[in-house]
C-alpha cells in the first residue's frame, strides 16, 4: 500500500514539474515572439527608407493607394520617364525592403524606373492581415502598374520566392501588362516546398495571437500555397513573355524540382533561361546580387525586343530566343 502511494506521489510530482516546465516554455516563447514583433519586422518605415535613399542620393518617393478594400504602400525610384520599368515583388515573410540592394543600383536606374509594393499582409500594407488569394493580390497590384506611363515602355517583374507565384499569376491574368519575368528562388510547383512542423500548430488561435504579424501572413500564405498554385495549372499557357529563372542547387525550402516544373509548363514563353547555381540555398537574392543584377539587365534587353515585336504582331506570342536553356 505504501509502495503504491509512493508511486502515485512520484507521478503527481512529475506531472506538476512537467506542467510548470511547459508553462514556463510557453511564456518564454510568447515573450520572444512579442519581442520579435516589436523589433524584428523585416520592414522599414517611410522615414527609414527616405533616409536610405537620401544617403544614396537616389530620387525616390513613397505613397499609399487603396485597391479592392486594402491600403497598400508602394515605392517609386528613379526617373519615371525611363525607357522601361521594373516591378519588384517580395516573398514571405518580407517587405519591399528585401530588395534595397537593387533599388539604388546605378546601372539598373540608368535603364529603368523601379517600382515596388508591400504585398497585402506585409510591411505597411496591413501587417498581419493576409490575403491568401493570389488572384486577388494581383488585382490589388494592378492599379500600381496602370499608373505607369507606358508608351513604348516595357515592364519586367523581378520576384523572389513566394513573390514569383504572384508574378506569374500577374503575367497569366494580365498578359498585356508584363513584358518579362526574372524569377529568383521560384516557388511554382504545387507541393514542391518544405512545410515546417510548426506551420499547422501556428494556426491555432492560442498560438496565433502571439505571433509577429509578418509570420501570421506568411503562415497563412504557406498553408494556402499549394491550393493557389493548383488553381494556376490551366493558366501557364498564358505566359508568353521571356523568363529568366535562377535558383540555388541546394535550396532546401523551395525544392529544385520547381525548375523541372517550369520547363514543362512555360512552353509558350518566348524565351526561357534556367540558371541553377551550385552550392547555394534559398537566399540567393542576397548571396548572388551581382548575378541577379546581370539577369535583370539581360531581361531589360529581352523585354524591349518582346514589347516591340508584340506591338508589331498585334499582341501575338513571339519567339525572341531559345525556348528553353539550362545553365550551371
Amino acid at each position: 500500500m505504501k509502495k503504491e502511494f509512493s508511486i502515485n506521489s512520484v507521478i503527481r510530482q512529475t506531472l506538476r514539474i512537467t506542467g510548470r516546465v511547459v508553462i514556463a516554455l510557453l511564456i518564454i516563447i510568447i515573450t520572444t515572439l512579442l519581442f520579435f514583433d516589436d523589433f524584428i519586422e523585416f520592414r522599414d518605415n517611410d522615414e527609414e527608407l527616405a533616409r536610405f535613399f537620401d544617403k544614396k542620393r537616389v530620387p525616390a518617393s513613397l505613397g499609399y493607394y487603396t485597391s479592392n478594400g486594402r491600403k497598400l504602400r508602394y515605392l517609386r525610384v528613379g526617373n519615371e520617364n525611363a525607357p522601361a520599368s521594373i516591378l519588384f515583388l517580395h516573398g514571405a515573410p518580407s517587405s519591399m525592403s528585401y530588395f534595397k540592394p537593387y533599388f539604388s543600383n546605378e546601372m539598373l536606374l540608368q535603364q529603368a524606373s523601379v517600382l515596388s509594393v508591400d504585398r497585402p499582409g506585409y510591411g505597411y500594407s496591413g501587417l498581419g492581415i493576409p490575403e491568401t488569394s493570389m488572384e486577388m493580390q494581383v488585382k490589388m497590384i494592378r492599379p500600381l502598374i496602370d499608373s505607369l506611363r507606358r508608351v513604348h515602355h516595357p515592364l519586367i517583374v523581378v520576384a523572389a520566392s513566394y513573390g514569383t507565384s504572384i508574378a506569374c499569376r500577374l503575367a497569366m491574368d494580365y498578359p498585356d501588362l508584363v513584358d518579362g519575368l526574372v524569377l529568383v528562388a521560384p516557388s511554382l510547383a504545387p507541393g514542391e516546398e518544405k512545410i515546417y512542423p510548426f506551420t499547422y500548430p501556428a494556426e491555432n488561435p492560442l498560438v496565433k495571437w502571439a505571433l509577429p504579424g509578418m509570420l501570421v501572413s506568411a503562415n497563412a500564405e504557406k498553408l494556402s500555397h499549394q491550393r493557389e498554385l493548383q488553381k494556376m495549372l490551366p493558366l501557364w499557357k498564358n505566359i508568353t513573355v521571356p523568363v529568366i529563372y535562377l535558383q540555388g542547387e541546394d535550396d532546401g525550402l523551395i525544392y529544385p524540382s520547381n525548375a523541372v516544373f517550369a520547363r514543362e509548363k512555360l512552353v509558350n514563353a518566348s524565351c526561357l533561361d534556367i540558371y541553377m547555381i551550385p552550392k547555394r540555398g534559398h537566399l540567393i537574392a542576397f548571396l548572388e546580387i551581382k548575378r541577379i543584377k546581370t539577369a535583370i539587365l539581360e531581361m531589360l534587353q529581352l523585354s524591349k525586343k518582346y514589347y516591340l515585336a508584340k506591338a508589331a504582331d498585334g499582341k501575338q506570342p513571339v519567339q525572341i530566343g531559345n525556348t528553353s536553356s539550362i545553365h550551371q
